[in-house]
């Protein structure tokens, strides 16, 4: 099919959205624009949204393989796909396998302390609010999903962990965190948003150097060469 380019029905941080002939399908488009702390830091990064676009193309297609029901269709170029028209739910569902980032400054451990189990967090998706933390009887008391749906996120969830992590251990990267969005699609819960180093961090076995946003966000430079070296893995 033809996907044709409609409406423009939300612009983000980091993408575009666009309504098609289709009403159930959106064109995603990927920005090349970087952002951290919600918004505090910006810049531009050339050519990142087609990295993340084709990164984000490989993980879901993945994750079909293994079972997990996505919203991505089909790249349609460089730094656009067809994806299917979800009713997101405003919750971040967040894995984490080793300690970084927000845990390490809230629980004083090392950052890079291996986790003995997956440890799952919910934030309510708010930039005003700073994306806060909410425990799962909130979510289900104001109405933001059921607790039938905070469930299945957290089942398909940790079946994300379990098949990404597995894949990319298997490129030389280690699965540290990731956070995912769900939404609905008719009678199914489906992984929506993207997959991609600005939604995980992801470190090189050897070395434990990061290839993800956290170049970015820490100001530790290479920004581009980390990504496009998630891509040249992925890929293979």
């Amino acid at each position: 099919m033809k996907w044709e380019k409609g409406e423009l029905l939300y612009e983000g941080k980091a993408k575009r959205v666009f309504a098609t002939q289709e009403p159930d399908y959106l064109i995603a488009e990927f920005k090349d624009s970087l952002t951290a702390f919600n918004g505090a830091m910006k810049a531009q990064l050339n050519h990142k949204g087609e990295w993340n676009n084709q990164i984000s193309a490989h993980l879901m297609g993945v994750l079909e393989g293994c079972g997990i029901g996505t919203h991505f269709v089909e790249l349609i170029s460089p730094r656009e796909q067809v994806v299917k028209r979800l009713e997101m739910i405003p919750v971040e569902f967040i894995c984490r396998n080793a300690v970084a980032g927000s845990l390490a400054k809230r629980t004083g451990i090392s950052e890079g302390t291996p986790l003995p189990t997956p440890v799952i967090e919910f934030n309510y998706k708010n930039d005003e609010m700073n994306d806060p933390l909410y425990v799962e009887d909130l979510i289900v008391a104001l109405g933001i999903a059921s607790r039938e749906e905070i469930a299945r996120i957290r089942t398909q969830g940790l079946k994300v962990n379990d098949c990404l992590g597995k894949f990319m251990d298997e490129r030389g990267i280690q699965l540290v965190d990731f956070k995912l969005e769900f939404g609905r699609f008719h009678d199914e819960l489906l992984v929506g948003d993207e997959v991609t180093p600005d939604t995980c961090r992801f470190w090189d076995k050897k070395d434990q150097s990061k290839l993800d946003k956290d170049r970015f966000r820490r100001k530790l430079g290479n920004v581009a060469e980390a990504y496009q070296q998630i891509l040249d893995r992925v890929s293979t």
